[in-house]
């Protein structure tokens, strides 16, 4: 018996049917495989953000520490130079003691004269 055209139509829709019913379930494993990637890739790229922000907290404590003794090697710079200052001074006054006495007289009164002249 020779297939009639509703028996190929309906062959025609049966074999297309299948074809979605396939495409359908590769188009869910494509997603499904996407969507593990996409997890791979969020993980991965989770783990570097925290590599990489433990690596910046690293290098901030480092630089703290290398900052503490920064600041006191100025400080000991500083100390040294009012020490260097104050030897200097006092070998001034040493070695002219008349004309420091008049310059301490002096600045004092200046001090003095325009302490009085704010008051006005």
């Amino acid at each position: 018996m020779t297939p009639t055209a509703s028996d190929n139509v309906k062959s025609n829709l049966g074999e297309a049917g299948a074809h979605l019913k396939q495409a359908a379930s590769d188009a869910g494993s494509a997603i499904k495989g996407a969507a593990a990637a996409a997890g791979d890739e969020v993980r991965l790229g989770k783990a570097n953000l925290k590599s990489d922000l433990a690596d910046g907290a690293l290098a901030g404590l480092a630089a703290l520490e290398n900052a503490g003794t920064a600041t006191g090697e100025q400080v000991d710079q500083l100390l040294d130079k009012g020490r260097d200052l104050i030897d200097s001074a006092a070998d001034l006054i040493r070695e002219r003691p008349l004309a420091s006495f008049g310059m301490a007289f002096a600045a004092g009164w200046i001090i003095a004269k325009l302490a009085r002249s704010g008051d006005k």
